[in-house]
């Protein structure tokens, strides 16, 4: 898997130039990406970072607390949210990722459109953030074949609204590789540059907390969808409902998703050891201690 941690040494600066995954491949541990959801509806901080100049400022903090990519979106992916139009998606993420990126921040967008993705581009956004790998909206992967960005293709099978009634596998780790393989060959069809895409495996998209446990157990298959080439692979794993409910209180109500930071410390430990390129969170501090642990580990076990 792209990334590995331990060749390098962990503190190594970014290289110079685009953040494609290649040239983060360097730095030597897992990235962390940071999320900033500037959204009322978020199932993690909905509305905290709503207003332009608060999703700005908390920007600004998690590239200060160690965040090597700022994911700026506006629009909740929640189970069961509702979309919002495109005129508000662009209202809400354009002049954020304006300022971030102005300010020398690395910014990814998170976005289904096409058209939010080219906006955002044009503001100074580095990368593509796609949970519906391409399918959401026909014209995302020319856009970005013809951006030449990297572009996260996550595993997706249908809208927040409705996304969990097609939570049905046989075998979730083969059916997911397959999907997934099946959305590179798109982009790549498309003119997107096999370098620059980064695989997700959608915990908690269409997935049941055990389908969720098995993908992670299994990341190294999960880098190599269909059997096919490794890509680097993202995981989002921070606070969602699946660690609620493993860390149940003694009357059995799931951890509230503020307190579940600690337990996305020891998967973002565990996918970094696994390989992971990088994980997607919302407590940066303690997740950039996580990998960069892993990384050390990592290695002394290869020495």
């Amino acid at each position: 898997m792209a990334g590995e941690a331990g060749t390098v040494e962990a503190e190594r600066e970014h290289p110079a130039g685009p953040p494609g995954p290649a040239s983060f491949s360097d730095v030597g541990r897992c990235l962390v990406m940071g999320v900033v959801n500037v959204t009322p509806d978020s199932f993690s901080d909905g509305g905290t970072w709503f207003e332009t100049s608060a999703a700005v400022e908390h920007g600004l903090t998690l590239a200060a607390e160690g965040a090597d990519i700022v994911d700026v979106g506006g629009e909740s992916t929640r189970p069961g949210a509702d979309r919002v139009d495109e005129e508000e998606e662009l209202r809400r993420v354009c002049p954020v990722v304006s300022e971030l990126a102005a300010a020398g921040l690395v910014v990814s967008v998170d976005t289904m459109r096409a058209a939010v993705a080219a906006r955002a581009l044009e503001a100074g956004a580095r990368m593509v953030n796609d949970v519906s790998g391409g399918l959401a909206d026909p014209g995302m992967t020319s856009l970005v074949a013809a951006a030449n960005v990297p572009y996260v293709v996550m595993h997706w099978r249908g809208y927040s609204r409705d996304m969990q009634d097609y939570a049905i596998y046989t075998d979730v780790v083969r059916e997911v590789g397959d999907e997934l393989r099946q959305r590179v060959d798109a982009a790549v069809a498309a003119g997107v540059d096999p370098s620059m895409i980064v695989i997700d495996p959608g915990i908690g998209f269409a997935k049941l907390h055990r389908h969720n446990w098995a993908l992670l157990a299994r990341l190294g298959e999960i880098a190599r969808p269909g059997g096919g080439r490794a890509f680097p692979v993202l995981v989002g794993t921070s606070r969602k409902s699946f660690l609620g409910s493993l860390l149940t209180d003694a009357a059995g109500e799931p951890r509230p998703v503020g307190a579940r930071d600690d337990a996305t410390v020891a998967l973002s430990t565990l996918a970094a050891a696994a390989g992971a390129w990088c994980v997607r969170v919302h407590a940066v501090a303690p997740n950039v201690d996580a990998v960069r642990v892993a990384a050390r580990w990592a290695e002394a076990r290869t020495r």
